[in-house]
């Protein structure tokens, strides 16, 4: 269930890439030096000024497509993360999914992670510019990853729970989810630049992989987090299954806690 969060997420990072194409370069249009600050902003010289000079300038000519096609990009693959969360949701409580709502469900799930983003970065910008701490800015990152996986554990699965029994897992996600952010910040780029050396450009891809597979799997631990604190307050249920018939095998009946029982 991680992997399949972990793969689904590194496609959408492609229409982003797109978007955010068609930003530089609907920026470039009316700014002349911007490949110029770009590259004295981070430092750069020789072969890698140059690649980022040809970037903008193609960015400029390429920004309606870009744009287009990072939307439309966006969309399909933020629909199949949507799928692949609800899928691991769904699956660690053991719910059946709705089948064809839930892309309609996995479009208002985009729209609220779309408003949520822009909130913050709106809120980031407002504590940064009044002189915030850095202490503020780590709580309001907390706060803001704690409401996107509440909102994703509110809408995206096909159970509907109470917000208070889903506020807890939602609260250690969000913190474990700034401890991952900070440890990404600190890591990957030397990830990436120990990779790259050995790998070239697919390193780049292999540290990606890796922050996004410990993403993965946050979400499943957060999803069985909320479903481990409900059976606490609320108690299990027994379902009977049907397994193949093999012969010479006993099939053996366990309990959730790993315990075997007999049949």
């Amino acid at each position: 269930m991680a992997s399949a969060v972990t793969i689904t997420a590194f496609l959408t990072l492609f229409p982003l890439v797109l978007v955010a194409i068609a930003v530089v370069g609907f920026v470039a249009t009316g700014s002349d030096d911007l490949a110029e600050r770009i590259v004295d902003n981070l430092g750069l010289t020789g072969q890698a000024a140059e690649t980022v000079t040809d970037a903008v300038g193609t960015a400029e000519e390429s920004r309606r497509v870009a744009s287009v096609l990072g939307i439309l990009g966006l969309l399909w693959t933020g629909l199949g993360l949507a799928g692949a969360v609800a899928y691991a949701y769904n699956n660690v409580w053991q719910v059946q999914s709705r089948g064809l709502a839930d892309k309609l469900v996995g479009l208002l799930w985009l729209i609220g992670v779309g408003l949520l983003l822009a909130a913050s970065f709106v809120g980031t910008t407002a504590i940064e510019w009044l002189g915030g701490w850095g202490a503020l800015l780590v709580l309001g990152g907390v706060a803001m990853n704690a409401g996107l996986f509440l909102w994703t554990s509110w809408i995206l699965p096909s159970r509907r729970v109470s917000v208070r029994a889903l506020l807890p897992a939602a609260v250690i996600g969000g913190v474990m989810l700034e401890v991952l952010k900070v440890i990404g910040t600190l890591v990957v780029p030397r990830l990436v630049a120990n990779s790259s050396a050995l790998y070239g450009t697919l390193g780049v891809i292999f540290a990606i992989l890796v922050w996004l597979l410990f993403f993965g799997r946050l979400v499943v631990y957060v999803a069985v987090i909320e479903v481990v604190g409900w059976e606490h307050s609320h108690g299990t249920t027994r379902a009977e299954i049907e397994l193949p018939s093999l012969p010479g095998v006993t099939m053996a009946h366990a309990t959730r806690a790993g315990d075997r029982a007999p049949p």
